[in-house]
């Protein structure tokens, strides 16, 4: 899908981070960000960019005080981006990269990212952040690929909006063993930077340490200590296996609160599954709770769920 990215050039060094960001969602083929750096010499830069924000399917608006600020960002780009939003055309995703008053906009009735409008800035690790939004950006890539939009048929007699509303099919669709492990592989490598990146952002909390290490292609590992307990209370220790086809039978990933636990050692786990519409995870052998085999769930809501359990036993939460 085509993306436009509006910003304002004072934050131009955030935007090169979500461009890096966004590698893997490229490589993938699901999106193609364009921003006003790709105009070339002696080109009307006006009209290229009316081109882009008329045909980009997907506006993404790096939201600050500078943009805010901004009469062309504002006044121009983000005004057309919703009138395209309001005719149903462009689906309008507002960045929240630095503190400012952007709920008292009219970005007020959107849901802004990353998580719950923190600015990007202001979290502890700046990748954590990016990285939430690569993932909803992906779950809403992921969504239209599985979709197609038509226009819902008029009512007779009726004196409402004539526009036509957006109704959604999903397209039933096989999957075999190439898609499952396909599938598999992929969650494991998003569940792994997801593990990744909150071990870097917890490893600058006060009294608390975080290690990940990379055991094999297939497998990982953390320890968090949490210094504010003694006795050894305040260490936990997690190893992930990414399963082979549900050899040992615990299912396609599965994990243990062990350092460097071998294979066929599990406290929890999941399987990769299908209903007639899209791949999901669902726990099947799950750690202080019953497994609910009509969970659908996705790899971002897998990594955040173990990792929950994990900082738990170091006497770690968070909101």
């Amino acid at each position: 899908m085509k993306a436009f990215i509006s910003y304002s050039h004072r934050d131009s060094g955030m935007v090169d981070r979500l461009h890096t960001h966004l590698a893997t969602l490229r490589r993938d083929g699901l999106i193609d960000a364009w921003l006003d750096r790709r105009i070339l010499p002696g080109d009307p830069i006006d009209a290229k960019i009316t081109s882009e924000l008329e045909s980009c399917d997907i506006f993404l608006m790096m939201v600050s005080p500078d943009f805010l600020a901004s009469d062309y960002c504002v006044g121009r780009e983000m005004r057309r981006a919703l009138e395209r939003y309001e005719r149903g055309d462009a689906r309008v995703i507002p960045i929240i990269i630095q503190p400012c008053d952007w709920a008292s906009s009219t970005l007020s009735n959107l849901k802004v990212l990353p998580r719950d409008g923190k600015p990007i800035s202001e979290w502890t690790n700046e990748n954590n952040a990016y990285l939430d939004v690569v993932n909803e950006l992906r779950r809403i890539l992921l969504d239209v690929d599985q979709v197609t939009t038509m226009p819902e048929p008029p009512v007779l007699g009726s004196s409402s909006d004539p526009r036509p509303k957006a109704r959604r099919y999903r397209v039933k669709r096989d999957f075999d063993e190439i898609d499952r492990s396909d599938f598999r592989d992929h969650a494991f490598s998003l569940i792994r930077e997801y593990f990744r990146n909150a071990i870097a952002e917890i490893d600058n909390i006060d009294d608390v340490r975080g290690r990940f290490e990379d055991i094999t292609a297939k497998s990982y590992g953390c320890t968090v200590v949490n210094r504010a307990l003694a006795g050894g209370r305040g260490t936990a220790h997690i190893t992930v296996h990414c399963g082979d086809d549900g050899i040992f039978g615990f299912g396609d990933i599965y994990y243990s609160f062990e350092k460097h636990a071998p294979t066929g050692h599990a406290n929890g786990s999941f399987s990769v599954n299908a209903d007639e519409y899209e791949l999901h995870l669902r726990a099947l052998l799950a750690f202080g709770f019953g497994a609910d085999h009509k969970e659908r769930l996705t790899p971002e809501e897998v990594g955040k769920r173990i990792w929950d359990e994990f900082i738990r036993r170091a006497g770690l939460s968070y909101d």
